[in-house]
């Protein structure tokens, strides 16, 4: 059995690049950074910022062209993929990239500067886009709606007339 997946949350550390090709395929690479944060020996406050390429095709690739900028914060869920190639004066290059499966957007509206404007005080679900499969359209993906409890009064705990008796 074998596993490779990658997900992440980092911020965009520039706009995206949309390249067109040929037949209508987009794409899209977006430089994501995701940073740590831990104390050194001395206890001096460190970050370390760890920088990845993310590619993301069609669809994801239209959602990083439309709303995705610099400063963007973004979750991305996909896989490792490196590759090779000899440049111009005949040297071995690689290079390792996430290719995305889904992309969602977080942070607030606000905080998202390629999100379109939204009344203030109408909350939008979160919203990400999953990669299709073999020519299947994308799918929004909405992130399930928090559940409201109802807190549990025992009738033991009220008066006669209906009230508790706790002080605050």
């Amino acid at each position: 059995m074998a596993l490779n997946k990658v997900l992440l949350i980092g911020n965009v550390g520039k706009d995206p690049e949309i390249r067109h090709l040929q037949g209508g395929a987009s794409v899209a690479t977006i430089t994501l950074a995701t940073s740590e944060r831990y104390r050194d020996r001395n206890g001096e406050s460190r970050e370390m910022t760890e920088w990845h390429t993310i590619i993301a095709w069609r669809q994801l690739a239209d959602l990083a062209e439309n709303y995705i900028r610099k400063g963007s914060q973004i979750y991305v869920e996909g896989k490792i993929r490196s590759r090779s190639w000899d440049d111009q004066n005949g040297q071995k290059r690689y290079v390792t990239e996430i290719q995305a499966d889904t992309i969602q957007l977080l942070g607030r509206r606000g905080d998202n500067p390629g999100a379109p404007a939204q009344p203030q005080g109408q909350p939008q679900p979160q919203q990400g886009y999953n990669q299709p499969s073999y020519g299947a359209p994308a799918q929004p993906h909405h992130a399930p709606a928090p559940q409201q409890t109802t807190p549990m009064v025992n009738p033991a705990d009220l008066n006669d007339d209906g009230t508790d008796d706790l002080p605050f």
